[in-house]
C-alpha cells in the first residue's frame, strides 16, 4: 500500500543545489512572481512530512507489537481488528476530509487531525482491554487517513506543479523510511520497553508536527456556505467499510461464499450504484462526478489502483519468501527490502527534478509501469534456491517503477483538476490507491493459500502437516517449518516458495493494464503557480 517522505532541511538544501541551474532559476522566477520562497516551502514541508510520518510509521510499527499485545491483553480472536479497525477508518476518512478541506480549509483540519492522532495514540497506549484498543485504533485511523490526504493536497497548495519536482525526494522518503525503520523500531520498543510505547512515542512526534505546522503553515481561504452531502457521505462510509471488510475477512476469517461475505459484497455494490445519482444531485458532492470527465483524473486514479494492487504483493510476501529461501530472520528479511526502498527514493527524487526541468511528466509513469511489470515478471521466476543478490536486483526494478509512477501520477492529477477541487481530487486518488492495495493484498493472500493447499493435496499424506501444524500457520510464520521432520522441511519450503511466486505471476496482468493506461495518460502543461488558497 506506497511513498511520501521527508529529509531534513540541510539535506534538502544540498539536494537542491545539485538539482541543476534550470530548476533553481525557475524557482527564483516563481518567488519573483509572488510565490513562496524555497526556504518557506522547506519549513512547511517539515511539518507536513512529520504529520505524514505519524500514520506511515504506525502502519508498520504496530504489526511487530501484536504478539506482545495479545500476551498482555488477551483476546487473540479479536486481534485482527487491531489492524482492520485502523485500515477501515483511515480509508473511509480520506474522501470525506478531502472534500471538507476544499470547503473549510486545509490548515485547521490538518491541525485537528494531528491532535486527533495524538489523542488516539494516547488512548491506544493506555488501553486496558482489547475492545478499548480497537476503539482507540479506529480514532487513530480516522486521523491518520486524514493526515495523508490533507498533506498531499496542501503540497499542491503551496508548490506549483512545475516546481513540485524539486521537493519530490521529501515526499518519497516517508514511506521508504517507515517501511524499513518501522518494523525494527516496533520490535525493539516492544521487546525492551512495552508495546504501549509503540503508541506513546507518537505523542512527542505529533507535538512537534503540530507546533511546526501551526507556526509556519499559512494558507488563505475564503469560507463559503454549503449544504453538507449527508447521504453521499453515508453511502461512502457504508460502502467502503463493507468492501474493506470483504477484503479483510474473505478467505481468512470467513469463506468467500459465506452469507456474511456475500451480504457485505452486496451492500458495497448497492452503495456504489446509489452513490452516482446521489452525487449527481448534491450541491457539494463528496466525490464530485465532474472529476471523472477529466481524463487525467480518471486514468490516473485507475492507474494508482492497479499499481497499488500489484505492488503490495512484493512488499508483504517478499519477506516471507526470503525467510524460506535463505533462512534469514524476520528482522533481516525486512531489511532485505532496502534495495526496493532505496530505488524508490532515488527514482522519486530524480524523476521529480527532471519533471521540473523539462515541464513534462508522462514519460515517467510509462517507464515506471514498464519497470514494475519487468520486475514482477522476474520475481515470478524465483525459487527457494534463488540467490539473495539476484532477488535484490529484481527489487531494484520494482522500486524504480514505484518511484517513477505513484507520486508523478498524483502530480498529474493535481495539475489537471480545478483548484477548487484539489482536495477532493487528491483524496479520491489516494482513496482508490488504498482500496486497490487492500483488495490486491486480499486477493494475493487467497491465491497463495489456495495454491499452497493444492500443493499439499499432491505432496502430503492426506493433505495435512504432521505435528499439529497447519498450512495457515506455516504461511504466516515460516519459522514453524523448523518443527517438521527434515525430509518434509525442504519439500514444504519449495511448496511455499512456489505459492508465493505464483502471486507475483498473477499480478503481471494487472501491471500490463497499468502500462496501457500509462500510455493513454494525457500530457497537460504544468502550471507555474500554486493554488495557495486553502
Amino acid at each position: 500500500m506506497t511513498e511520501p517522505g521527508e529529509r531534513d532541511a540541510a539535506g534538502g538544501a544540498a539536494g537542491d543545489a545539485a538539482g541543476g541551474a534550470a530548476g533553481d532559476a525557475a524557482g527564483e522566477a516563481s518567488v519573483a512572481q509572488g510565490e513562496r520562497s524555497h526556504r518557506e516551502i522547506q519549513i512547511i514541508l517539515v511539518g507536513l512530512m512529520l504529520g505524514m510520518l505519524l500514520p506511515a510509521m504506525t502502519m508498520t510499527v504496530v504489526s511487530t507489537a501484536l504478539p506482545a499485545i495479545v500476551s498482555d491483553l488477551g483476546g487473540i480472536s479479536e486481534l485482527p481488528w487491531v489492524v482492520t479497525a485502523y485500515l477501515v477508518a483511515a480509508t473511509v476518512a480520506v474522501p470525506l476530509v478531502g472534500k471538507a478541506s476544499d470547503v473549510v480549509g486545509r490548515r485547521p483540519l490538518f491541525l485537528a487531525s494531528i491532535a486527533g492522532f495524538v489523542v488516539g495514540s494516547l488512548l491506544c497506549g493506555l488501553a486496558q482491554s482489547m475492545g478499548q484498543l480497537i476503539a482507540a485504533r479506529a480514532v487513530q485511523g480516522v486521523a491518520g487517513g486524514s493526515l495523508m490526504a490533507l498533506a498531499q493536497a496542501t503540497i499542491g497548495d503551496v508548490v506549483s506543479p512545475r516546481q513540485r519536482g524539486r521537493y519530490q525526494g521529501y515526499i518519497g522518503a516517508v514511506f521508504a523510511v517507515s517501511s524499513v525503520a518501522g518494523p525494527l523500531i516496533g520490535g525493539a520498543v516492544a521487546d525492551q520497553l512495552s508495546w504501549r510505547w509503540v503508541f506513546l512515542l507518537n505523542v512527542p512526534l505529533g507535538a512537534a508536527a503540530f507546533l511546526v505546522t501551526r507556526r509556519f503553515l499559512r494558507l488563505t481561504h475564503q469560507r463559503r456556505a454549503v449544504r453538507v452531502d449527508v447521504l453521499g457521505a453515508l453511502l461512502v462510509v457504508v460502502g467502503a467499510t463493507a468492501l474493506l471488510l470483504v477484503a479483510s475477512w474473505g478467505g481468512q476469517e470467513l469463506p468467500w461464499g459465506s452469507p456474511v461475505i456475500v451480504s457485505l459484497a452486496a451492500v458495497a455494490l448497492l452503495c456504489v450504484v446509489a452513490l452516482v445519482p446521489v452525487e449527481r444531485r448534491a450541491a457539494e458532492p463528496i466525490i464530485p462526478l465532474r472529476l471523472f470527465r477529466e481524463p487525467v483524473f480518471t486514468i490516473g486514479s485507475a492507474l494508482t489502483f492497479l499499481v497499488a494492487a500489484g505492488m503490495f504483493g512484493a512488499i508483504v510476501f517478499l519477506p516471507t519468501f526470503l525467510q524460506i529461501a535463505s533462512g534469514v530472520s524476520a528482522t533481516a528479511s525486512g531489511l532485505a527490502l532496502l534495495p526496493l526502498m532505496s530505488a524508490l527514493l532515488l527514482a522519486t527524487t530524480v524523476s521529480g527534478r527532471l519533471i521540473t526541468r523539462w515541464g513534462r511528466y508522462k514519460a515517467f509513469p510509462v517507464l515506471g509501469t514498464a519497470l514494475l511489470l519487468t520486475g514482477f515478471a522476474l520475481l515470478a521466476t524465483m525459487s527457494a534456491d534463488t540467490p539473495v543478490l539476484q532477488i535484490a536486483a529484481y527489487l531494484v526494478l520494482v522500486g524504480l517503477g514505484i518511484g517513477m509512477t505513484m507520486q508523478n501520477v498524483v502530480l498529474a492529477i493535481q495539475n489537471a483538476v480545478p483548484t477548487a477541487d484539489l482536495g477532493a481530487a487528491t483524496a479520491a486518488a489516494q482513496f482508490f490507491r488504498m482500496i486497490g492495495g487492500t483488495l490486491g493484498l486480499a486477493a494475493f493472500g487467497t491465491v497463495m493459500t489456495t495454491r499452497l493447499s493444492q500443493w499439499a493435496e499432491r505432496a502430503l499424506p492426506g493433505g495435512q502437516l504432521p505435528g499439529g501444524l497447519d498450512l495457515d500457520l506455516v504461511a504466516s510464520d515460516p519459522t514453524a517449518i523448523a518443527r517438521l521432520p527434515e525430509g518434509l522441511q525442504e519439500a514444504l519450503r519449495d511448496g511455499l516458495a512456489t505459492s508465493i511466486t505464483f502471486t507475483f505471476l498473477v499480478s503481471v496482468p494487472l501491471l500490463v493494464l497499468a502500462f496501457v493506461l500509462a500510455l493513454r495518460l494525457r500530457e497537460v502543461p504544468l502550471r507555474e503557480t500554486a493554488a495557495d488558497r486553502r
